[in-house]
Order: C-alpha cells, then structure tokens, then sequence
C-alpha cells in the first residue's frame, strides 16, 4: 500500500474515534456524528498505519532534536492561535468552527465549573501544538493517541497490529517490556511519540504550572490514562499529575458544540489571563 499524507480531515475523525471508544453518558449517540454516505473509518486505520510504522525511536529522537530547540517561529499568543486557524476543516460535517472557537469552548466549560485560571489557560492553550502541521509535518506526526517509544509496544494501543511495520518491533534494544528504560523510571525519562501534545509541553514548559504541563504533554496518551497500560514506567509523581490529565479530558472530548463563543468578546480575558503566566511572545 502506498503511503500517502492523511486528508484534513483526520483530526476530526481522530477525535470522534475517540469519543465511540470512550464514550461518556448524554453523549450524542455515535451514529449521529458524521452523517457521511460512506463512513470515514477506513481513514482512521489508514492514518494509525502510517503512524505506527513511522513513529519509531530514531524518529522521535530526530524530531526532538529539529523542534525542541524551538527556533521555527516567535509569535504571541494571539497569532499562534490565528496561525492554527488556518486548519479549519471544511469537509467536517459535525461543526464549523475554527481552532479558535474550539479551544474557547474547551477553556469556557472549564471556567464555568470554577477551576483554577492556570487549568482554565491550559484549556485555551491545548492544541497549539498542532502548528506542526503548518511547518510541514503530516497528521500521522502532529495528531493521534500518543505512546512510548524505546520499549515493547502495548496492545492497549489503539490498532495495535499495525506496529508490525515498525522498525523497533523486531530490534532487541526496544522491543522487550521496559527497552531503554529502567522500572517505574518516570515519564519524564521516557520517549513519547511525536506530535502536538510534546511541541506544545516544550514550548510552555519554562512558564505554566506542573499539572498544566502534564496535561498539555499528556492529555492524548490514552493508552496509560484509560487503559492503564503504562504504569510499570510510571513513578508516584507521575501519578499524582495524572489525576489532573484525568480531570481535563471530558473537557477536551465531550465540549464540542456548534453554538460559536464570542470570540472578541472573550480575546481581552484570555489575553489578560496569558498575561499572568506567559511572555510576551512565544517560541516555537
């Protein structure tokens, strides 16, 4: 098969996937999500394919080295978000709203249950990472469920089987229980698939609190929050961060709604919120 870029429109079908495998109570019934004549399922395998034959140790190593030296670009916060706008899928079905408005709703529920303004912050702030994909990476390397690299690969993995085209499947150094990694040696030691979840932890980790940081580097790694499949890595630490990357997901899952936020309306409040945590301008 030949190995061709995801559409745009994978994110979207990446997310919905997600709310059918948990799915939470009041939730739109999945057959009434993407009203499509063919669904898009054959999409989502094709895209967890490519992801887990390429996501391998040497690659994420590589791409580690090319973005956490965070020299793309410097932009406040305001024009990373307008830069991310430029994702809009037009093909989605479900809702027409651009990242702007669905990081709004996300950081608005979360407001609205009263929690701290760092947590309420890290809601507005959780996708930026995605900018990935306008610096030139496809999907396979920006979106998806994330998971360790450097060790054996769990099959509480969503699509597991398709890791039979990885490389490190059959290298002795990465494909034994813990790899490169000592017992409950902590996440901060581990390697994790590239993508948005890493680029934006990396470039916030110099300024928002640690459970923000968790979330951010953590919030698709599903495989260890709802499966628990990661623990023999995990420290008392990681744990204990954990519960807030627990707390955050429904917002980030089940706050889609077409109802748009007011978007300048609501600018002048985040601006000043970022103003208490985050510099001027931001490296990428």
């Amino acid at each position: 098969m030949k190995d061709t870029k995801p559409t745009l429109d994978i994110e979207e079908l990446w997310e919905e996937d997600l709310r059918e495998r948990y799915p939470e109570n009041g939730e739109k019934k999945k057959e009434e999500f993407r009203n499509y004549d063919s669904p898009g399922r054959n999409t989502v395998r094709e895209f967890y394919r490519l992801n887990h034959k390429y996501q391998s140790y040497d690659f994420v190593l590589a791409k580690e080295a090319e973005y956490k030296k965070l020299q793309k670009r410097e932009m406040t916060l305001w024009e990373a978000v307008e830069f991310l706008n430029t994702l809009i899928d037009d093909s989605d079905p479900d809702i027409d709203l651009d990242q702007t408005q669905h990081l709004l709703q996300t950081s608005e529920a979360i407001r609205a249950d009263g929690h701290p303004d760092w947590f309420v912050l890290t809601g507005f702030l959780h996708d930026l990472g995605k900018i990935l994909c306008l610096f030139g990476e496809p999907q396979w390397a920006v979106v998806g469920d994330t998971f360790p690299v450097g060790c054996q690969f769990s099959d509480k993995i969503v699509y597991p089987e398709f890791f039979q085209d990885n490389p490190d499947i059959d290298d002795e150094r990465y494909n034994t229980k813990y790899g490169v990694y000592e017992p409950n040696c902590g996440l901060d030691n581990v390697h994790m698939s590239w993508g948005h979840d890493e680029y934006l932890y990396t470039a916030m980790k110099d300024h928002m609190p640690e459970p923000a940081l968790y979330i951010m580097r953590y919030h698709s790694f599903y495989a260890q929050h709802r499966e628990g499949a990661y623990d023999h890595l995990m420290n008392e630490h990681d744990n204990k961060m954990f519960k807030w990357v627990e707390k955050f997901n429904p917002y980030d899952l089940y706050t889609k709604s077409p109802k748009a936020p007011n978007v300048e309306e609501l600018r002048p409040y985040y601006e000043d919120l970022a103003s208490k945590y985050l510099p001027d301008t931001i490296a990428f």
